[in-house]
């Protein structure tokens, strides 16, 4: 229980709530067990003698007991909620926080549809948890405990007969949770798959139709689902059996009583309204562990909940800020490849990061996506990166921002080890547009303005016409209020590319990176970013990467990747006379003139 135990941290902005919440219930627990003690006195001193008065007035009292517990329960119900809703929100709050935090090496290892799960589900389970603890869970013990005290002061010995019940119910619902916990941890993971397999379903539902794959995918979504389902009923199979085996004993202790404590009457050592009041408290002893016992599907399942959301908050970014890192006070934007490797398989695995820095994998030469890398490009230059897919273009410039950091070697920038530059300094250094762009909800002048939220009108049609983005824009019936729809849905490819370019320009970075950022656009309006983009590139070190070469002939310096090694570099004029891998990728693409140094 001790992931159940750290969820409980989340509860202590909201202390003050949570232990009015439970003074409340001892309220309750109070005036709850007053009850069979008033019950004993309206039979003995009441009915017995015929005393209308003494009826009358415990009566009244026992009333007044009741309106108590109730409004004290109300209480109890409403702070607890308040303390649970809030714990779960500040729950969800850290995940997503911690999430934020991740590098591109961890979120690798962790599928969206798992934190998605952990953001909900897990935290749904550990909040219930929480509302529990401080009504259930608070209450049990309390209620016990003065059943107890008030069976001892009204008969010891049916008070042993209750106890001799504990350790065999306690046992029970120890049973039930050590082997309801795994089972609640499978289910767990079951959802995992099921969102994992639905979240590929809808956002690939346009390849699904064209490649008329909806039966597999019908297929596959019904396989988890029936996983999901079978593991359930077993859950819930095992939960189910655990209430009736616990009434049953509550039940033999009760008959236990009203036998012994029958005999008792009969011989005349106890009253009627004792043997009343006996029973009262046998019950009130034995409820609070049916209670809990009922609770021990939903401990379960929230102790399992908890340790998939600390591991999510245990994990330990692969990417993080040394120290003492220092921001730079004037950028150049020299940036320099010193023997750098990098392999994908030399990332901590996820799920064994238990907390801790987990130790990194052995990685061999085969493994290496990038080796050997000595690269720079000086300020203001234009670097084209050329290769085969798989060839490590992509691997390359992500180095840069720290999206990952090298194995081997180092990348630095004016001679600093990035290592050394706080993340947030150096990604406020770089504006970046990928191959496949990611926008968000709300306008097109919010996507553009997403980097630089203070932007002004004009600096946003700027970066917009620079993208040459601002014309299909300004046609738009909104213009820049245009909605954007979920992941672009209501624009084209190309369209995105350019507002994605402009929202990198915006930012006024000093390295620019484009990863084949217009692959989707067609050839005129490629040529005319190009045109919008070499004065803006002037003063920037600017990181291309292209599938045409015809984007990237006036580039300062263009370098040819091939298996992770750097197999050319130098201007067009140079590549064209000296490479052979150059020749052929100007070969297969602009045909005659292959030999031309122009």
């Amino acid at each position: 229980m001790k992931s159940l135990q750290r969820m409980f941290r989340f509860v202590k902005p909201y202390q003050r709530n949570a232990i009015l919440s439970m003074l409340l219930l001892v309220g309750v627990v109070a005036a709850d067990l007053a009850i069979p003690r008033l019950t004993q006195r309206v039979i003995d001193q009441g009915i017995a003698r015929q005393d209308m008065g003494t009826i009358v007035s415990t009566s009244l009292l026992m009333l007044g007991a009741a309106i108590l517990s109730a409004l004290f329960a109300v209480g109890n119900t409403l702070l607890s909620v308040r303390v649970a809703m809030g714990a779960g929100a500040d729950m969800r709050s850290a995940i997503v926080r911690q999430v934020q935090t991740f590098s591109f090496g961890n979120l690798d290892r962790i599928q969206t549809g798992q934190l998605l799960v952990r953001a909900t589900s897990d935290v749904n389970q550990v909040q219930f948890m929480v509302q529990m603890a401080l009504r259930m869970l608070t209450r049990a013990p309390l209620w016990m405990l003065g059943s107890v005290v008030m069976l001892i002061a009204t008969s010891t010995r049916l008070a042993l007969l209750m106890l001799a019940l504990f350790p065999l119910v306690l046992g029970l619902i120890w049973f039930f949770l050590v082997r309801a916990r795994p089972l609640f941890l499978s289910v767990q993971k079951k959802l995992d798959r099921l969102n994992q397999v639905l979240q590929e379903n809808l956002a690939g539902v346009r390849v699904v139709k064209a490649f008329v794959r909806d039966e597999h995918e019908k297929a596959r979504f019904d396989q988890a689902n029936r996983d999901l389902t079978s593991d359930n009923v077993r859950v819930m199979q095992l939960t189910a059996s655990l209430l009736p085996t616990m009434r049953f004993l509550v039940n033999l202790g009760v008959v236990g009583v009203v036998w012994f404590g029958g005999n008792l009457t009969a011989s005349g050592d106890f009253t009627v309204g004792e043997i009343v009041a006996a029973i009262n408290y046998m019950s009130f002893s034995l409820f609070p562990l049916m209670m809990l016992g009922g609770m021990a599907g939903p401990i379960s399942a929230a102790d399992a909940s908890a340790g998939r959301i600390c591991e999510i908050l245990d994990n330990v970014p692969e990417v993080q800020s040394r120290p003492d890192a220092q921001a730079p006070s004037v950028v150049e934007g020299r940036v320099a490849f010193e023997d750098v490797c990098f392999s994908y398989n030399s990332s901590n695995d996820f799920s064994r990061s238990n907390g801790a820095r987990a130790t990194k994998v052995a990685t061999t030469s085969d493994d290496l996506v990038l080796n050997g890398i000595n690269l720079i490009a000086e300020p203001g230059q234009t670097v084209a990166i050329l290769g085969a897919t798989g060839s490590g273009k992509s691997s390359l410039i992500h180095l840069i921002p720290r999206f990952y950091d090298a194995e081997r070697g180092r990348v630095t920038l004016d001679g600093a080890d990035l290592r050394d530059i706080p993340l947030h300094a150096l990604r406020t250094q770089v504006g970046i547009a990928l191959q496949e762009p990611v926008l968000f909800s709300g306008t097109v002048r919010d996507n553009i303005r997403y980097g630089h939220p203070e932007a002004t009108e004009e600096e946003v049609i700027a970066a917009a016409q620079a993208a040459q983005a601002h014309d299909f824009i300004a046609a738009f019936p909104d213009g820049y209020d245009t909605l954007v729809g979920q992941r672009g849905v209501n624009l084209s490819g190309g369209q995105k590319q350019r507002i994605a370019i402009a929202r990198a320009l915006l930012v006024r970075p000093k390295i620019l990176i484009l990863d084949d950022s217009t692959s989707s656009v067609d050839v005129e309006t490629e040529a005319k970013i190009e045109i919008a983009l070499e004065k803006l590139m002037a003063d920037r070190t600017t990181f291309v990467i292209a599938q045409r070469i015809s984007t990237v002939l006036n580039a300062d310096k263009i370098v040819v990747l091939d298996r992770g090694q750097i197999a050319a570099e130098g201007t067009h004029a140079e590549l064209i006379a000296s490479s052979p891998i150059y020749q052929e990728i100007y070969e297969s693409q602009l045909g005659n003139g292959a030999t031309d140094n122009g």
